[in-house]
């Protein structure tokens, strides 16, 4: 396989499977930790490695090392495998995403930033999703007629907050999530709830328009819920670990255990929440993205041109929200085509960017 986002905790779960099912891993690509990569390679033995400086291929204990994104689509492009892992974060893993499905590989996606960006130009049926939300809602999904599909959320590091802190929050606050550790841009975008919001909108483009929505469940123990027409309701339980949606990814066949079962008389209860727009304001735009699913693009690059800024300490943590709902106002126009895609996220971050 071919992995992109090796270091990540999506990464190292994914070469844990490929190790268990024996599987080769022909190509690592990573971005700045190298002392982890190297560990990687000692162990994997990939036939070619990328990293996301030039700087740093002195530093790679490998033979056949490329730097940047060109060459990230090349080594693709190149490879003798027939699945592509991509767990890049952000806008920069749907190039990689594009190159692999016009290389008629099948791609086990954790990017939400290609689906989100560039959905209406993606062939879905290349996708197998590795998302717990996603795979959960492929896992319980029959032949009867759907009514609506339930994703969940943790709530986020500030779902316990009360709601006149949160203008105050600082970037280590947001990092605070209450069930796990992620990496720094999906935590704050889980403290936002924007990390849903694109769940969501992945969610509609892999099965299809229908009714999604989204709850808090506190645990973190199940991942997605469908309401079939009968009235029947089916939950996805499942201990808290990308190893299982990976694994299916992997192997179609898989007939294994992953996980260890969730025994219910520990757990006890479970709580679930609703998604306030007075603690979670992105919120509001939530039923009008998903009736506007092109609108992804434009909602994706605020985000992120928002989350630089507040890294960088020049906007607030609620002005997040606010820039994304003031981009997602301002541009109606939505793209055609995947080059307009591209064009138009520099324009949303120059827009973003641009606000006092």
């Amino acid at each position: 396989m071919v992995l992109l986002g090796s270091t990540g905790s999506i990464g190292v779960n994914a070469l844990l499977v490929a190790k268990r099912f024996g599987i080769a891993v022909e190509v690592l690509v990573c971005g700045k930790n190298i002392d982890l990569l190297n560990k990687q390679i000692q162990e994997h033995h990939p036939k070619v490695v990328v990293v996301a400086n030039a700087a740093d291929i002195a530093r790679v204990n490998h033979s056949c090392v490329y730097a940047g994104e060109d060459a990230i689509l090349r080594v693709i492009e190149e490879s003798q495998s027939k699945l592509v892992v991509n767990a890049l974060v952000g806008f920069l893993g749907l190039r990689p995403t594009l190159k692999a499905i016009e290389c008629d590989k099948k791609v086990a996606l954790a990017n939400k930033e290609s689906l989100v960006a560039c959905g209406a130009f993606i062939d879905t049926s290349k996708i197998q999703p590795i998302d717990s939300e996603h795979f959960g809602l492929w896992y319980l999904l029959q032949e009867r007629p759907v009514s609506r599909m339930v994703i969940t959320a943790s709530g986020g590091a500030f779902r316990d907050w009360p709601l006149e802190k949160l203008a105050n929050a600082t970037l280590e606050d947001t990092q605070k999530h209450p069930n796990w550790s992620m990496g720094q841009k999906i935590t704050i975008d889980s403290a936002t709830m924007v990390n849903k919001m694109f769940e969501l909108l992945e969610a509609r483009w892999l099965f299809g328009e229908g009714r999604y929505d989204a709850v808090i469940e506190t645990q973190s123990l199940i991942h997605a819920m469908i309401d079939f027409k009968d009235g029947s309701t089916t939950a996805h339980f499942a201990k808290a670990s990308m190893q299982l949606p990976i694994a299916y990814a992997l192997d179609a066949k898989m007939d294994e255990q992953i996980l260890e079962h969730i025994d219910l008389l520990k757990v006890g209860s479970l709580e679930f929440r609703e998604i306030d727009a007075e603690r979670y304001p992105i919120w509001q735009i939530k039923e009008s993205m998903l009736k506007n699913p092109l609108s992804g693009v434009v909602i994706n690059a605020a985000n992120e041109a928002a989350i630089e800024m507040f890294i960088g300490k020049q906007i607030g943590f609620l002005d997040i929200s606010k820039r994304v709902i003031s981009a997602y106002d301002k541009f109606v126009t939505m793209p055609q085509n995947v080059d307009e895609v591209f064009l138009l996220d520099k324009e949303v971050r120059s827009f973003v960017r641009s606000l006092r």
